[in-house]
């Protein structure tokens, strides 16, 4: 996560970081703007952190626009206090910590966010850790429990169980009875992993995943989480049970890829994918509801938390994404 440091002069401006052009992490500038104005049941967010993710990443590089409408400015997440309360919003949220899904605009020091989206702060995580929550758990749960089906006594094979994503799978689906396997790209990642609640991890640069899972799960894995494609994808449906069910959600090494159709007959296989950010506000509300039901109970107690590798200061948001593009953190 990055977290926000203040430094404008002016109390009706802010901080904010803008993508000069497309390119590498040196195009993130800080600037200083206008603190916007919450719209139909929005509310302002003085932002305490904000979450560093690699859509952002693709966004700074030209490859992953914000939806029609939305800011400029990079930032899927953020934890702060609401401060303002626009038309048809709570007004008790006025003054409560929060963590909150947003589209963008998230890399500032005030974000627009809308109500539904808004979860409160878990009292066993502190408000700059919150900011690490409602990407990875959003994007977990609609994928895995949603369009996956997992189900209670099932297998979960998640590829980059180090990441974000990974780490918080791990840690959700342990919850609820499931055995998961997981790919990292170091010994030292598979070993967090390990600690962290997997069952199996096996680290892709020494080793070959399809053939390790095919020796220890023999009636194959249930559920596949892939952010990777190319020629995972092969891999993954080969790995795939009776009945199981493939989720892509990235295409880390490529959008093309071969298939051989029989073992989609004789399986019975799924395959799904999706995307988050475009989404309507309804549709991410709904999975904010299950989450604050079925997951939020889990990071109050202590239970799971999100895994922080480092912060940064705003102004430092090139140094996040370096660090995320050189690939060593965890979380």
């Amino acid at each position: 996560t990055g977290s926000c440091k203040k430094l404008s002069r002016n109390e009706m401006a802010m901080i904010e970081i803008q993508i000069r052009e497309a390119g590498g992490p040196e195009v993130l500038e800080p600037v200083e703007a206008s603190i916007p104005k919450p719209g139909e049941q929005q509310v302002l967010i003085e932002v305490e952190a904000a979450g560093v993710n690699r859509p952002d990443v693709m966004q700074r590089k030209g490859l992953y626009p914000p939806p029609p409408g939305a800011s400029s400015i990079p930032g899927l997440e953020v934890s702060g206090t609401v401060r303002e309360i626009g038309p048809g919003a709570d007004p008790g949220l006025k003054g409560k910590p929060v963590c909150a899904l947003v589209s963008s605009g998230g890399y500032a020091e005030w974000c627009v966010a809308d109500e539904k989206l808004c979860l409160p702060v878990p009292e066993s995580i502190s408000l700059r850790d919150a900011a690490g929550i409602p990407e990875t758990f959003f994007t977990v749960w609609t994928n895995v429990f949603q369009r996956g089906r997992l189900q209670k006594g099932e297998t979960l094979l998640v590829h980059g169980g180090s990441s974000g994503i990974g780490t918080t799978a791990i840690q959700l689906v342990k919850l609820f009875g499931v055995t998961i396997f997981v790919t990292a790209g170091s010994d030292e990642k598979c070993d967090f992993c390990l600690k962290l609640g997997a069952d199996a991890a096996f680290n892709y640069r020494t080793s070959d995943f399809w053939e390790e899972i095919s020796k220890q799960e023999k009636k194959g894995i249930d559920v596949i989480l892939d952010m990777v494609g190319g020629e995972y994808f092969t891999k993954n449906v080969k790995l795939l049970a009776t009945e199981g069910r493939l989720v892509q959600i990235a295409l880390q090494q490529g959008y093309r890829a071969e298939l051989d159709l029989r073992a989609l007959l004789m399986k019975r296989v799924c395959l799904t994918g999706s995307t988050l950010r475009p989404r309507t506000v309804n549709q991410k509300a709904e999975i904010a509801l299950e989450l604050e039901e079925k997951v939020w109970p889990h990071l109050a107690s202590g239970k799971i938390k999100p895994v922080i590798h480092t912060t940064f200061p705003l102004p430092d948001a090139s140094e996040a994404h370096r660090l995320m593009e050189e690939g060593s953190h965890i979380g």
